[in-house]
């Protein structure tokens, strides 16, 4: 009987089991072989045993890359590259290992693609900071995961593990083609896809030195929040972000970083406590919009105004373009229950997401589902406008408002005799 030859790298089938398991419930699409994950699990136990035995051996080699463009909320689109379900469950193998690694040292303020934080999380301590500090600095770096430095990338990898295995890997992935939608391929010199299962990874350890590292040292009393390269920085003075934001500028440079000119921007966090105007009193950060805002006092009844975040316009924008794309008022031929089925899961995500603060400024997104929603029954039954009204109202009391998951926030006089 012969001894299996020794492995080059020491894996474990049981990392690459716990991988693929992670994959298949994080779904995602089919890579440059087209093979989906379910086309994948046909011959399950083979193609594990394949991973793990190139992955030990040292023969692993990353296919290619596919790119496909996706809509951005904020308009326009961005690249985002889909590997392989093999690769993807590869790339998590060696995840793993590293992120035991890093996540221990990693920065407090870092939120982004880290286990046990949210974009919450940093939503919360920037709504936070901003009262206290009247600054800001709303930072836009220009095609950050395009313009990843490898030669810096691998530095960073090499000064955290001896590993060579991650080493080899990870330099393999770094450089792998992209195969483009018109059957082209063009060479990674250098970046990293958005897409791939280690990228957010790679790309906080980047900015960890390129950026956490540098504010911990240099300016340790100016708090920030960093959602993966979506930055804001908290300042005293508009003096201070003045002088901060050009060393900043410099410093980024040293690792062939760029902030975008029109999108990176000082803010000026306005309330009743704040005298003057800024050119700029208003910034986006995760989808949520910061700015001034008027309430009124529940116990005085009087207005006030305060700097707080809410929905931003771009991601009512992007929600209503996600309705229209998953329900068409002129489906005549389903029924009510089948469209709340369809609409439900996603309205309530976007509840779940924006409702956090203000929950009152998603209120013109219910209002644009139920106008699309009499706008389904008007097509249906046939019937004019305000007969639609009724229509809607009398389905909202017959299911006691729970139909569809936004009318859970409606106070509706639900009493039926």
């Amino acid at each position: 009987m012969h001894e299996e030859k020794a492995k080059s790298f020491d894996f474990s089938m049981e990392e690459v089991v716990t991988s693929f398991t992670h994959v298949r419930a994080n779904e995602g699409g089919s890579g440059v072989d087209n093979e989906s994950i379910s086309a994948f699990e046909k011959d399950l136990k083979g193609n594990l045993y394949k991973i793990w035995n190139r992955l030990s051996s040292g023969s692993y080699m990353p296919p290619m890359v596919k790119q496909v463009m996706i809509p951005k909320k904020q308009g326009g689109l961005r690249p985002l590259g889909i590997p392989t379900v093999g690769d993807r469950v590869a790339q998590g193998v060696l995840k793993a290992r590293l992120e035991a690694e890093l996540e221990p040292l990693f920065h407090g303020n870092s939120y982004g693609y880290r286990p046990g934080r949210s974009a919450h999380d940093a939503i919360q301590r920037c709504k936070d900071n901003c009262s206290q500090y009247a600054w800001v600095i709303d930072l836009d770096i220009k095609g950050f995961f395009d313009n990843i430095s490898h030669e810096w990338m691998l530095k960073m990898v090499n000064h955290h593990t001896e590993s060579k295995s991650m080493l080899l890997y990870i330099e393999r992935w770094l450089k792998a083609k992209v195969s483009l939608s018109d059957g082209t391929f063009e060479e990674r010199t250098k970046g990293t896809p958005q897409g791939g299962v280690i990228s957010p990874l790679l790309s906080n350890l980047y900015l960890h030195h390129a950026f956490d590292m540098w504010m911990e040292k240099y300016y340790k009393s100016n708090p920030f929040e960093r959602y993966a390269d979506d930055i804001v920085i908290h300042c005293n003075s508009l003096e201070e972000a003045t002088s901060l934001l050009a060393n900043l500028k410099s410093r980024l440079t040293k690792f062939e970083l760029e902030l975008h000119s029109d999108k990176t921007k000082i803010v000026y966090c306005k309330d009743d406590r704040r005298q003057g105007h800024h050119e700029h009193e208003s910034f986006t950060f995760l989808s949520y919009s910061f700015q001034p805002r008027v309430l009124r006092n529940k116990t005085t009844k009087k207005l006030f105004m305060i700097f707080l975040p809410a929905i931003s316009e771009a991601a009512k924008t992007y929600v209503r373009k996600r309705i229209r794309e998953v329900f068409n008022p002129r489906w005549t031929d389903m029924d009510s229950k089948t469209i709340a089925t369809i609409l439900n899961s996603r309205i309530r995500g976007w509840c779940n997401y924006y409702r956090k603060s203000c929950p009152h400024e998603m209120k013109s997104i219910y209002f644009y589902i139920d106008q699309r929603l009499r706008e389904w029954i008007r097509n249906k039954f046939r019937v004019g406008i305000w007969k639609s009204v009724d229509m809607l109202q009398n389905l909202m009391q017959i299911s006691k408002g729970k139909l569809f998951y936004h009318w859970k926030y409606y106070k509706l006089n639900l009493n039926t005799k």
